[in-house]
C-alpha cells in the first residue's frame, strides 16, 4: 500500500510496532513546537511525554534560567545530557529537548541508539513570533533576540539536519503537524526517502 493510501490512524497503529523501544525525541530551536508537537505525538500513539527542560527544573529544583545565570551554560549542558539519558533508557515515550542539546555529541549518540530524532525546522519569523509570547529564554535576554535567533540558526541547523527526520513547522494546526511527524517516522522506520 502507498504512503498516500495508509490513513492517520493506521500510519499510528502502525507506529508503534515500526518504534519498537526506541524515543521519539523532538530536536529544534526554542519556538519551533518541540513539546506542543511533542504532546499531540504521544496522545496520538499512546506513548508518555516527557520535556527535557521540565525533568531538569524538577531534578535541579531551579529553573533553566536560574541554572543559565549560576552555574552557566556549560554545566547546564551537562545537567541536560544526564537526565536526556536516563529518560532514554526509560523505553519508548516522545520526549522534548531543549535548543542546545541535539549540539552536544555525546547526546546526539545517545539519541541515535534509543530513538529516532525529528527535527522540527522552523524559520525565523515563525520562531521570533512564538518566542516573543515566553519571556524566559536565557539566550534572548538580550538586546537583538531577532540576531541572536539568526546566529543559533546559522550554528545549529547544520547540526539538526543530522536528525533521522526533518519536519517543517509553521502556523498551521498542531494536529496536522503531529500528523506530519507520525507520518515521517514511519516512512523512515520502513525505509521510504522522504
Amino acid at each position: 500500500m502507498a504512503t498516500s493510501e495508509i490513513t492517520a490512524s493506521e500510519e499510528t497503529a502502525e507506529l508503534g510496532k515500526l518504534l519498537g523501544e526506541r524515543a521519539i525525541v523532538f530536536v529544534g530551536l526554542m519556538g519551533a513546537g518541540k513539546t506542543a508537537i511533542g504532546r499531540r505525538v504521544a496522545a496520538a500513539t499512546g506513548l508518555s511525554f516527557a520535556d527535557s527542560d521540565q525533568e531538569i527544573e524538577k531534578a535541579s529544583r531551579m529553573t533553566v534560567s536560574d541554572l543559565f545565570e549560576t552555574y552557566g551554560e556549560a554545566e547546564f549542558r551537562a545537567l541536560e545530557q544526564r537526565v536526556i539519558a536516563r529518560l532514554l533508557q526509560e523505553g519508548p515515550l516522545v520526549l522534548a529537548t531543549g535548543g542546545g542539546a541535539f549540539m552536544n555529541a555525546d547526546t546526539r549518540e545517545a539519541i541515535a541508539n534509543a530513538g529516532i530524532s525529528v527535527w522540527l525546522k522552523a524559520d525565523i519569523d515563525t520562531l521570533m513570533a512564538r518566542v516573543a509570547k515566553k519571556q524566559t529564554r536565557p539566550l534572548l535576554k538580550t538586546a537583538d533576540p531577532r540576531g541572536v535567533m539568526e546566529k543559533l540558526m546559522g550554528a545549529r541547523y547544520p547540526t539538526y539536519a543530522l536528525a533521522d527526520v526533518t519536519v517543517t513547522t509553521r502556523d498551521d494546526r498542531r494536529e496536522i503537524i503531529a500528523d506530519e511527524v507520525i507520518a515521517a517516522i514511519a516512512a523512515h522506520l520502513r525505509g521510504e526517502a522522504a
